[in-house]
């Protein structure tokens, strides 16, 4: 007899919402699903900036338990937030077609403060470094929470913008929908708590598997991997594989300023990669453009990180894992 797959997922709106894709997904498959909503340590612990709490997955360990505990079935997370490396038993069992990979300015209407000495607001210390590389006049500070409560938090402050995930604010209606990775410049944000605007960074090199959204199961739940596989979406798995490569080659875990890009160029059948390492203050930067054919992308990622490693990036990397050890 089929079983009724449970999805796990945080309780925020956005993982709701995303919990909510899948299970359309398998219910149009003819699978019967139920969700089951579970709240992370990454949103309880507010007041402490991601890196300072010392846990890589902080947003995904509550489900891996869950999972491994036989509460849940499955789990739906954004592909981001997820370790380069998964808990024992647990195994990536779909990825689902990638959506906007860029990031968004969330300002309040001004974009003179760019020429100007201004505060932004950011939880992520990849955006963060790239900020500071671009604008070295500028002020970051930490910002956390879901996605209605950063932009109350911008409201609230006299910072001049913050920065979010393009794919975020679309899957929540908070944006017209862009088309993948471009877009209007310059639009309106539609949020009950900020009525400003929003511009893409299409400067800004993303978080690997950015705008990606995966499922992971239990390895030997056979029935629920072969469910929850008809989801998957080759490009955008070997291009997010690509780019998390990237990022455990250079052993980032999931708060080193590290951004990775991986698109597949039909034209040619080549796979164009592009990848970043910073200072945690954006004043070292380590960059690398390649372009291989199609059938040489298992490598990729990992030739990408040794280059950017050998060219300088390994001091780097000692320096930031010294600066961000917890303080005891």
């Amino acid at each position: 007899m089929a079983k009724t797959i449970r999805i796990g997922t945080r309780d925020s709106e956005l993982a709701l919402w995303q919990a909510h894709t899948v299970q359309k997904k398998l219910n149009d498959l003819g699978y019967t699903t139920e969700i089951v909503a579970v709240k992370s340590q990454g949103d309880i612990l507010l007041d402490k900036p991601l890196y300072e709490l010392g846990i890589t997955g902080i947003f995904t360990k509550t489900l891996d338990i869950a999972m491994i505990n036989g509460q849940v079935d499955i789990a739906v997370h954004s592909m981001k937030d997820v370790p380069t490396a998964l808990p024992t038993g647990i195994v990536q069992a779909a990825v689902l077609e990638r959506a906007n990979v860029l990031d968004i300015l969330v300002h309040k209407g001004n974009i003179d403060f760019l020429n100007e000495k201004a505060t932004v607001a950011t939880g992520s210390l990849r955006r963060q470094a790239q900020w500071l590389n671009k604008y070295p006049n500028h002020t970051v500070v930490d910002l956390r929470g879901n996605v209605n409560t950063r932009m109350q938090k911008l409201q609230d402050n006299d910072w001049s913008g913050a920065v979010f995930a393009a794919a975020g604010l679309e899957r929540l209606s908070l944006t017209p929908a862009l088309s993948k990775g471009e877009g209007a410049k310059s639009f309106q944000i539609k949020s009950p708590s900020f009525g400003g605007v929003g511009e893409a960074l299409d400067w800004m090199i993303p978080a690997p598997a950015q705008g990606a959204m995966v499922v992971v199961a239990m390895g030997n739940d056979d029935f629920t991997v072969d469910a929850v596989s008809q989801l998957n979406d080759i490009e955008t798995e070997i291009c997010t594989y690509i780019e998390r490569q990237f990022l455990r080659t250079l052993e980032g875990g999931c708060t080193a300023p590290i951004g990775a890009l991986a698109k597949y160029n039909p034209h040619d059948d080549t796979i164009e990669f592009h990848g970043c390492l910073l200072s945690l203050d954006g004043q070292q930067k380590f960059e690398i453009i390649k372009a291989v054919d199609i059938s040489e992308w298992k490598k990729l990622g990992f030739y990408a990180a040794k280059e950017v490693l050998d060219n300088g990036g390994s001091k780097l990397m000692a320096e930031i894992k010294k600066q961000l050890k917890p303080k005891v």
